[in-house]
C-alpha cells in the first residue's frame, strides 16, 4: 500500500483517536477505490453507496465479518480505538457502533502506519465479501 509521505511514525504512539484519524481516510479510500473500480457512474451515486460502507452501523458489521481472524495486536488496537473517549455523541447510530467503528477506523490507521498494506487488503476483501 502506498504511503503518501515518507514521515517516519509509530503508530504505537500515536492516540487511539489518532489512529482512528488516518484510518477513516484509510478505510474510505478502499470503499471508494472498490466502488470506482466495479463501475463508472455518477458521483452521487458513488457518494451514496459509499455510505453504507462507512457508516458506524457498516463499520460494525463489518468488524463481526473479520473479528475472530484478528491477531492478537491487531485486536488490541482495534480496542484501544474502541475504548477511546471520543467526546462525540453520535447522531445515526448507537454509542456501541461508534465506539466499534472507532475502534475499525483505529485498527486500520495502525496496519497503514505500519506499513501493512497486504493484512489491510486482506481484512478488506473479508470486509467486501457478501
Amino acid at each position: 500500500m502506498i504511503r503518501f509521505t515518507d514521515y517516519d511514525t509509530d503508530p504505537k504512539a500515536l492516540s487511539p483517536l489518532n489512529l482512528a484519524f488516518i484510518g477513516d481516510c484509510v478505510y474510505e479510500m478502499l470503499v471508494r477505490e472498490t466502488l470506482v473500480a466495479r463501475a463508472n457512474r455518477p458521483v452521487n451515486d458513488l457518494h451514496r453507496e459509499s455510505v453504507k460502507f462507512v457508516s458506524a452501523r457498516a463499520q460494525t458489521a463489518a468488524y463481526e465479518k473479520i473479528k475472530d481472524l484478528l491477531t492478537q495486536e491487531e485486536t488490541a488496537q482495534f480496542k484501544r480505538g474502541r475504548n477511546a473517549k471520543t467526546g462525540h455523541q453520535p447522531k445515526s447510530a448507537s454509542a456501541a457502533e461508534y465506539h466499534t467503528a472507532t475502534g475499525v477506523e483505529a485498527l486500520f490507521g495502525y496496519l497503514y502506519l505500519s506499513g501493512q498494506g497486504e493484512r489491510i487488503r486482506q481484512l478488506f476483501k473479508i470486509i467486501d465479501s457478501e
